[in-house]
């Protein structure tokens, strides 16, 4: 698991879905139904200042019973996302999501944006390099492997 996140944003690419802090939490939502994400960055101009994700619809908007019609972004973002750099590796990634319980962040290399990974995109790789592993074990055992 020493593999570095950049290998990660190659295999799915570096599409990042943003919006500015003033457009409301319905537009926002809509934009990510429509391109099927459970998160966007929040941007003023090249510059992060937020993630948007499912979780904080539910609980910034809808537990706190504030209109998403009328709601700006930028009230209910979550500020200052943590990042990390395309040389950090997957495992220490995981170590992140799972103790700070978040499931998206940017991947930032010089102040540039370089891509949002996700926990999905890390267990997908996770699960195919157990495959790949499963696979070279079973043609080992089955002598299928020069010594």
């Amino acid at each position: 698991m020493n593999t570095s996140i950049s290998v990660l944003l190659e295999r799915k690419g570096s599409v990042v879905f943003s919006a500015p802090p003033d457009i409301t939490v319905d537009e926002a939502a809509r934009e990510m139904e429509l391109h099927h994400v459970g998160a966007i960055l929040v941007l003023e101009g090249a510059r992060i200042v937020g993630i948007f994700t499912e979780r904080d619809v539910l609980w910034r908007v809808v537990a706190a019973g504030l209109d998403p019609k009328t709601t700006p972004l930028g009230r209910v973002m979550t500020r200052d996302p943590a990042t990390v750099g395309p040389a950090t590796s997957i495992q220490h990634v995981m170590d992140v999501f799972t103790e700070r319980r978040f499931r998206h962040m940017p991947v930032v290399d010089g102040g540039g944006l370089r891509g949002l990974i996700s926990i999905g995109d890390v267990l997908r790789w996770a699960a195919e390099v157990h495959r790949q592993e499963a696979e070279q074990l079973k043609q080992y055992i089955a002598g299928g492997y020069p010594s």
